[in-house]
Parts: C-alpha cells; structure tokens; sequence
C-alpha cells in the first residue's frame, strides 16, 4: 500500500500540517516533533527560519524514515518525508516575538502567575528565549506589568540557498496582514528569484474587513512573476483565526473555520488550509458543516496544528528530559517514541483515516534496536 503524497494529501482534503513555531527554537522539542508526526503521517513540518531549527527537523525527519525501514510493522514498502516549510514575516506580527522581563525586578514572594500559564515551559526565573514562541499569554497576567515583548523579523537571506537545495526547504509561508502590500512585495522581490525551486508557497493572515482584497493584490503580485506562465509552486492560503491559541478549549476553532468559510467564499485560487486555534474540535467541526470532502461544495483542503500538538506531546517530552541515558534523544526510548506516535497519530487520523496508521502494531511491538545505535 503507498500513501498519498503531500501534494495528494492537498488534493484530497487530507493535508496535516505541524507547526513547530515561527519563534520557537527548542531544537529537542522541534527534533522530537518532527520523528513523531512524520511517523503519524504528517505532510509538512513548519519550522522557523533558523538554520539549527532547520537541521533539527531534518534530521527528526530522517531518523523517523530510518526507522520505518528498520520495522517489520511498517504497513508501506516506502514513505515520502513532509515537506520541510520555513516561515518568513513582512512585518511586526505575533508569532515572530519572544517575552521579554527582568528577574530581579520580580518582588521576592510574587507567586509567578507567568510560569504556571506559560504552554511552553518558557519562564524560569527570565524567560528561556529558545522555548519561547510568542503566545502572549504571560502578558496580562503579571501582576506588575513587568513583562513585554520583543519582535523580531525573520531574515531570508539567510535561508535563500537551501530553497535551491534538493534536500533543503520545500516550501515557504509568509505572515503578512492587511496593509502590508509595500512590505509582502519587498519581501517577495528576495525570493521570487528563487521561488520557482519551491513546492509550495503559503501565505498566512488574520481576518480583517480588507481580507479578500488584500490576498488578491496579494496573489496578483506573486502571479505578475510568472505571467503568462501559471505559477511553478501550489499555493495555500492559511486562514489564521485565532493565533497560538488551540491548546486553550475547544471553541478557538471557531475562528478558524469561520475565516476559513470566508476565504473559502472567495474564490481565490489556490487551497485554503486552517490554522489558528486548531484542535481535536477542528476536524468534527468541519465534518459537521461539510467543509471536508467527500462535499459537491468547496472545500478546506487541510489543517494546521501548532499549540495543540505540542502540548499533546509535552508530557512525554518532559519525561524524556528527564532521563540519564540519552537525554532528550527520543529515537533511543522506544517505549515513549510510540507512545508519542500513537498520540500523534490520533491527532493526524481525524482528517486522514486509517493512512495515518502507517505502522501495524507499534503500541504493541516497539522497536528493540533504535536508529541511534545504528549509526
């Protein structure tokens, strides 16, 4: 049996996506991640434009094939990898800042509402830069005010050769919002000349009343590029709703389905894909308003998941920090790879089925030898 591709997962209306974070940059998290998910099936991995971040998730990638091969369980003779997607901005946006205060500002017997709310494990006496990923959720919560926030800009310069690189970047977002045009097209002028290596080109952006208008000149920039030709890449537009927010309850996918129906409405070409306060809610949610296929109406082609399925895995990640042997070192743990898998999988199996359960029995049998040993 062979599994779609991520270009038919799209197609089909069974499209994954796992967001690591625009901001985050705990490479044993983002290592550990990109193994489970890749094993549960996803189709792109969404990582920040940082080369260790890179090279982290390329290799979670590539030991999660490793030890697909080396399994007698597992339901395909081959897998294909996610695409690797980098994230850029044009601007200040939420999900390129980092938390921001000064311990020794805090008063002695302050109770440190920020650590106890932090999804990240992010506050320790300072904020820890690498875990953090931007949410905000500290912000109001401090009692003195203490806390802000910094932005940063991603630099794609920096990340310009590995889009020509055959094993490097699949694919690019760019968090963009409503009046930013000036901003989106300077950012898009670095890349265009490279941009043709691509398979796939997203673009990202909350609602606004000048939403539709916006992608428009939007798509009409990118289109310029290559007209007459048709573009070389797909392209999705990612409808934000409720950024950094699908660990919180269940009723942030609201915003996320109702931008979607939006964008969907519009008729833009291109594939409409969810994110924004996605979570186990999100793929029932869409099943009941028939907005996955099999529909004779249009359709959302995938979901994204960022807060949601990290959280999912923390508890088996902090566990991993834990140990002695192999630290943070997942693929040398069986016990908790696949139960990490199973929990990924669940996950990935709402929108794909059964093709998310690409190993038979891993609950059950997992492996004795780990691709760490095999090197």
């Amino acid at each position: 049996m062979l599994y779609p591709s991520p270009l038919n997962s799209l197609a089909r209306g069974t499209w994954f996506k796992l967001i690591c974070g625009a901001s985050f940059g705990h490479l044993p998290a983002i290592h550990s991640l990109a193994i489970a998910y890749t094993l549960a099936g996803a189709d792109c991995i969404d990582v920040a434009a940082d080369l260790a971040v890179i090279t982290a998730a390329k290799d979670g990638m590539r030991i999660a094939q490793k030890l697909a091969r080396a399994s007698q369980n597992w339901a395909a003779p081959t897998m294909e990898l996610p695409w690797l997607m980098v994230s850029l901005n044009d601007g200040v946006d939420p999900h390129f800042r980092k938390a921001e205060f000064d311990p020794d500002r805090c008063p002695a017997d302050c109770l440190r509402p920020c650590e106890r709310i932090c999804p990240a494990d992010a506050i320790d006496r300072g904020v820890i830069e690498s875990r953090c990923y931007g949410c905000g959720r500290c912000l109001p919560i401090c009692p003195l005010g203490l806390i802000t926030t910094g932005d940063r800009t991603a630099t794609p310069s920096s990340i310009i050769p590995y889009i020509s690189d055959g094993d490097g970047i699949d694919a690019i977002e760019i968090h963009t919002q409503t009046g930013h045009l000036e901003d989106f097209q300077q950012l898009w002028s670095i890349l265009a000349p490279v941009a043709h290596h691509l398979k796939l080109l997203a673009i990202s952006c909350p609602d606004s009343s000048e939403l539709i208008p916006y992608l428009r000149s939007i798509h009409a920039t990118i289109a310029a590029t290559y007209h007459p030709h048709p573009l070389p890449f797909t392209l999705i537009w990612q409808t934000d709703g409720r950024p950094m927010s699908g660990d919180i309850g269940a009723g942030t996918t609201h915003a996320a389905i109702k931008l979607g129906e939006k964008v969907l409405a519009a008729n833009l070409p291109g594939y409409v894909q969810l994110a924004g306060g996605t979570n186990h809610y999100t793929v029932p949610k869409l099943r009941e308003r028939q907005l996955l296929p099999p529909t004779t109406t249009r359709h959302v082609h995938g979901v994204a998941y960022g807060s949601y399925a990290r959280v999912l895995l923390s508890p088996l990640l902090d566990k991993l920090d834990l140990l002695d042997d192999n630290p943070g070192k997942l693929a040398a743990h069986p016990d908790l790879l696949w139960s990490a898998v199973a929990i990924a999988a669940e996950l990935v199996g709402q929108l794909k089925g059964n093709e998310a359960h690409r190993f038979l029995g891993f609950q059950r049998e997992p492996l004795q030898t780990s691709v760490e040993s095999k090197k």
